[in-house]
């Protein structure tokens, strides 16, 4: 999803864009990723490759998580330092910090208190990988920056309900249930957590931003500082599909962290700020899910 998002938005700079064959070039192993970078020369390279998923996914496949994510970050941060690459940005996630960490989270939070379990593999991978870029700054000189996105939606996202994250899955059984004539929907957890959500054309946009105005040692936050509860963004999003039944929160299933605001002072400062409200992001995820999505998973669940 984000790597499709750069590109869109690279399209519009005067540049070459290089993007790893998929199927062809397997970020976790190393002979391939540093052959790959080494005859390909890019002059930045973007790093948004990672396993990712919800809850779900993370708590029950835990090895699966850090290793391909430590192996991904590894072998292309190395990669790229070898062959010489001017500009690295690598994408991190907003669960790299702490669980209780106070609100909004600002960049100094990272590693001052323990992570939320059922994604700590994912964040100690993507921490691995904010402190690689920082060592090969310190030792080699490297221009290699981490940023943080926050939680992000639209068009490319995955709606598998086994693997997605919060908003696409809901948005899926939302459109199931008002397909289906159904008058009541199901949603993990109480509805309380607060969650941010960034669209990915904006973090396409300010993941560009970044690469041409930000270097610097420290990670940066990337989001819109404003969140939402799970229980209104349901509700958000059921007015966009026009749906008017009611909801059924399994409270035996978990919330996760209880809130997850990032703190964007230094990206505003930097002098950038999101375009798309949340409103709007979801007409066109939604859109897009109808187009690519939709009757792949209304003849599934047939």
């Amino acid at each position: 999803m984000v790597g499709s998002a750069l590109v869109r938005r690279l399209a519009t700079e005067d540049c070459e864009i290089l993007v790893s064959p998929s199927g062809q070039v397997d970020l976790r192993r190393q002979k391939e990723t540093e052959e790959w970078i080494a005859a390909a020369k890019p002059d930045v390279v973007f790093m948004a490759a990672a396993k990712v998923g919800g809850i779900l996914a993370n708590d029950t496949r835990p090895g699966d998580f850090i290793y391909d994510n430590l192996a991904i970050a590894t072998n292309v941060i190395h990669g790229s330092y070898r062959a010489g690459v001017a500009k690295l940005v690598f994408l991190g996630s907003s669960c790299i910090y702490p669980r209780l960490a106070p609100q909004p989270m600002a960049e100094e939070a990272l590693l001052t208190g323990p992570l939320e379990p059922t994604n700590q593999w994912y964040a100690l991978a993507k921490i691995a990988g904010v402190r690689l870029c920082q060592a090969y700054r310190r030792q080699y000189g490297c221009d290699f920056i981490s940023v943080m996105p926050t939680n992000l939606y639209g068009s490319g996202d995955n709606f598998d309900l086994s693997t997605s994250h919060v908003l696409a899955a809901l948005l899926r059984k939302i459109h199931e249930a008002k397909a289906d004539g159904r008058g009541e929907v199901t949603i993990w957890g109480t509805g309380q957590p607060y969650r941010e959500f960034l669209y990915v054309d904006d973090c396409a946009d300010g993941l560009v931003y970044l690469a041409k105005h930000y270097s610097d040692d420290p990670h940066i936050n990337l989001g819109t500082g404003s969140e939402i509860t799970i229980g209104d963004l349901a509700a958000t999003i059921s007015r966009v599909i026009g749906y008017t039944g009611r909801f059924v929160f399994d409270t035996s299933k978990p919330d996760g962290t209880p809130r997850k605001l990032l703190d964007v002072s230094r990206l505003h400062a930097l002098g950038w700020r999101h375009a798309v409200s949340l409103e709007d992001g979801l007409h066109r995820s939604y859109a897009w899910f109808l187009d690519h999505v939709a009757d792949e998973t209304l003849a599934a669940s047939a």
